[in-house]
């Protein structure tokens, strides 16, 4: 399951989504940071990272501390 995140300005996104090749006792996460674009044009990806599962966790919980806020997938 996805999880995204928008910033306050509305212009960046984040998308958390696992990876499908961790192992279950090392769950990875993917994290996707970039903007929708108007038009149907393809996303703006910035920048990919993966990281472990309790470490998106944290950067989630820091993101929604800054302000971000819960919506729907933007891309």
């Amino acid at each position: 399951m996805d999880g995204w995140l928008q910033d306050p300005q509305c212009f960046w996104a984040v998308r958390f989504h696992k990876d499908p090749d961790s192992w279950i006792r090392d769950v990875r996460v993917f994290v996707d940071h970039g903007r929708g674009m108007a038009d149907g044009e393809p996303a703006l990806l910035k920048s990919r990272r993966q990281m472990r599962y309790e470490d998106a966790v944290a950067l989630w919980k820091q993101l929604v501390r800054n302000g971000w806020s819960v919506v729907e997938p933007v891309w």
